[in-house]
């Protein structure tokens, strides 16, 4: 049965709950400061180690340990190194079997004397795996049967009582994040392939090209720069999911000029509805705003944003048009201030 907690509790002021809170703050911060000035000594080695892997990168740890393990296997997957979490428990009943010959393992625990943890290292020495131990000094249990050691120090816990894990991870999370970020850089591990291990979501869209995101040529009202306004729209019309913009092209098949929906409608409310059995390269914009195939999508959510513009063609290297991005495809990746485009 679980112990019912405390009703009663300490009546202190906002004031002294904010003040709590920054001290708690300034202490992990303190924590951070020491431990860049004295980066353990093991680092480019470990580096060094994970780059060269060909296996996977192993992490384990339990308690919060280990749900700072989960988030170090996780940026090290995200960054271009193999990585799985393993929980110590587990791997006792059958987990071990997730080890292969080439990989490592990372073990993370403060005091490098968690049973658990202790418990697992016999098999995986026994198979000649590396074992780097995330821990607060090189003189405890874990460290002294590790490859190598990265100690942050004694460092006293932000909580009030100075029990609860906080410091401690707080020192855990950025080393990891160090050790993942530095190997990511070591393999050069750019942009693009952060792209391609972060497809969903908003992050993704914007590192994706233009041409994973605009609507292909096929799906476009395209046209003939020497038709008519009239012949243009009765030309390009049709059951496909309409855009506000139509893209002209001249003999060649380059792009030469667009003609939106708004312009159609200046004509109009102008009374210049002769212009309509004209040719559409007398009243087409002759020189539109464009983004070549390739570039990065967020390059163009910034043009489209700049510029205020609704549409955006895509050409390539011959100035054709081979899709259009369209505002409509884009909310939410683009910033709410281009929405008021006029097109």
């Amino acid at each position: 049965m679980t112990r019912p907690l405390p009703q009663t509790s300490l009546q202190t002021s906002p004031y002294e709950q904010i003040s709590l809170g920054r001290r708690i703050v300034l202490q992990e911060a303190q924590t951070l400061a020491r431990l860049a000035d004295h980066m353990p000594a093991d680092f480019h080695r470990v580096v060094q180690m994970l780059s060269e892997c060909r296996g996977a990168a192993l992490v384990s740890g339990i308690g919060k340990a280990g749900w700072i393990g989960q988030k170090l296997s996780a940026t090290l997957a995200s960054t271009g190194t193999r990585s799985h979490f393993v929980h110590p428990g587990e791997a006792m009943h059958g987990d071990l079997g997730r080890f292969g010959p080439e990989d490592l393992l990372l073990v993370l625990s403060n005091s490098g004397e968690t049973e658990e943890v202790l418990r697992m290292l016999p098999s995986v020495i026994q198979w000649g795996t590396p074992i780097i131990a995330l821990t607060a000094n090189d003189q405890n249990s874990l460290a002294r049967q590790a490859t190598f050691v990265l100690d942050y120090g004694k460092t006293r816990e932000a909580c009030p009582n100075g029990l609860a894990p906080s410091s401690t991870t707080t020192a855990m999370l950025a080393l990891g994040d160090a050790l993942a970020l530095v190997v990511a850089q070591s393999r050069g591990f750019g942009a693009m392939d952060f792209a391609n291990f972060h497809p969903g979501g908003s992050l993704g869209r914007q590192l994706a090209s233009v041409d994973e995101v605009m609507r292909p040529a096929d799906q476009c009202r395209v046209s003939r720069d020497q038709l008519t306004v009239r012949e243009t729209y009765i030309g390009t019309a049709g059951p496909s999911r309409r855009s506000g913009a139509i893209l002209l092209v001249d003999d060649t098949g380059k792009l030469s000029g667009i003609f939106t929906d708004s312009d159609l409608a200046r004509l109009l409310e102008t009374k210049h509805d002769s212009a309509l059995d004209q040719p559409i390269q007398k009243v087409m914009s002759t020189e539109p705003e464009t983004v070549a195939s390739g570039t990065k999508l967020s390059v163009a959510i910034e043009q489209l944003a700049e510029k205020n513009l609704s549409e955006l063609p895509v050409i390539n290297r011959d100035g054709q048009p081979t899709g259009m991005l369209d505002i409509t495809d884009l909310i939410g990746g683009v910033p709410p201030e281009s929405l008021n485009a006029n097109g």
